[in-house]
């Protein structure tokens, strides 16, 4: 049994992957890392699962995701032009 959880998403024209999913109740982080410079992507954010990073060129940022409730949870650019979810499963 793991006590946590993680997911690394490649930002490059997008979120790769786009879709995560978590179980519910089990701390998880959520890894960016961008490799590529165009675009709104040097920004991550999600009002829901309350982040906001910066993304500097292939350096990589963890947040921590709250998983205590099930749910779909999406983060996007900043200028909300690319999109990604965060599915936790109960």
């Amino acid at each position: 049994m793991t006590n946590s959880q993680s997911a690394t998403i490649i930002v490059d024209g997008g979120y790769a992957p786009a879709k995560v999913v978590f179980t519910q109740g089990v701390p998880a982080e959520l890894t960016f890392k961008r490799i590529n410079d165009a675009g709104c992507l040097d920004q991550v954010h999600s009002e829901s699962l309350n982040f906001s990073e910066d993304l500097p060129l292939n350096e990589v940022r963890t947040v921590t995701i709250d998983t205590n409730k099930a749910g779909e949870y999406a983060f996007s650019c900043s200028m909300d032009m690319f999109f990604g979810k965060v599915v936790v499963k109960p």
